[in-house]
């Protein structure tokens, strides 16, 4: 029988040359599909951010993580800058299983599961340490964990800082002037009734279209953190930023219900802990972008307003708590948060 030497390319293994010929080859070729290999697959992370901002830059991490630990059988090609959708969409993608991982803040996907308002509630949180405590402790772990029956798993989240209020009308110093006033909010059932128990008019929609929003007059103003109101250039259009930081809300990494079925149990534990570092890793570059970013507004010569009287703000939420806390759970939740030490 002729034989010959071909040239055989197994995932993970490297090219080998085998003597073939007839049956040898289908076996050797039927071999190569049904090893380790053939789990073998590319995740598709989105993110709506750009290519050299903190979340994207995690993302990244963390594939190279998983690439690394999983022997290159599996990548995460991250498609960021909104190509697969604005937030809302690519959510509803990775619930239908159609988008493998999506990095969103948590007051958007909260339509879905409920549990994630309480991390968007106004001034719950008293500083950043305070949110991490919360987020790296057992109440973080029970709300990833919340996810599951909503087709998605939580695997971590990330650090998005403290939201403000700017707007290109007039600096904003006390609850009085934020009357009358044209807000950009996500969209978010509770977005919506902070910034109407604030006194101004809340306008629904999505992240990308902010810029234009602003710079055709159609809102006043928006709600956001620091490198949000810069790296978009919505500080070029509403140069009054005022610290009210109402909000701390996280962003949060989730993985469809579908591409988790098709990972083994150690692979599972491989993504676990890789997301856990991007997010460690996503800390560190957060906070040198904070820091870029406002010191680019302050030398735009925008108007950063930190002397004001936040009290009046925090007691204009009265009604937004109180809704929230029909619910028992939610209620328990926020108490629970209010404790950490």
């Amino acid at each position: 029988m002729l034989r010959r030497l071909t040239k055989i390319s197994v995932a993970g293994r490297g090219a080998r040359y085998v003597a073939t010929g007839g049956l040898a080859l289908a076996t050797v070729l039927v071999l190569s599909l049904t090893g380790p290999g053939a789990s073998s697959r590319e995740f598709r992370a989105a993110d709506n951010q750009a290519e050299d901002y903190p979340t994207v830059q995690a993302l990244l991490y963390m594939g190279r993580l998983v690439a690394e630990r999983t022997g290159g059988r599996h990548q995460i090609r991250v498609f960021h800058s909104r190509q697969l959708g604005e937030e809302t969409e690519t959510i509803a993608q990775a619930q239908a299983g159609v988008l493998d991982l999506n990095r969103t803040n948590v007051a958007p996907i909260a339509a879905i599961v409920p549990v994630l308002n309480v991390l968007a509630m106004p001034f719950l949180f008293r500083s950043g340490d305070h949110l991490h405590r919360v987020l790296d402790g057992p109440i973080g772990q029970e709300i990833l964990a919340s996810f599951e029956p909503h087709g998605f798993i939580g695997l971590t989240f990330y650090d998005s800082g403290a939201r403000s209020i700017y707007n290109s009308v007039r600096q904003i110093r006390t609850l009085a002037d934020m009357k009358g006033l044209r807000i950009r909010v996500q969209q978010s059932e509770l977005m919506v009734d902070m910034i109407k128990a604030l006194g101004a008019e809340p306008i629904e929609f999505s992240y990308g279209q902010v810029g234009t929003a602003l710079a055709t007059k159609l809102v006043d103003g928006a709600e956001n953190n620091w490198p949000s109101y810069v790296t978009t250039h919505h500080f070029k259009f509403a140069p009054n930023y005022t610290l009210t930081e109402h909000s701390m809300s996280p962003e949060v990494l989730v993985i469809s219900q579908k591409a988790w079925q098709t990972l083994s149990a150690e692979d599972r534990q491989i993504f676990r802990d890789a997301a856990r570092e991007s997010n460690l890793y996503m800390r560190e570059q957060w906070k040198a972008l904070e820091d870029k970013s406002r010191r680019q507004a302050e030398a735009a010569g925008n108007v950063i307003i930190t002397d004001f009287d936040r009290k009046p703000f925090e007691a204009a939420m009265a009604p937004v708590y109180a809704k929230a806390e029909r619910d028992p759970q939610i209620g328990r939740l926020i108490e629970r948060i209010r404790l950490v030490q």
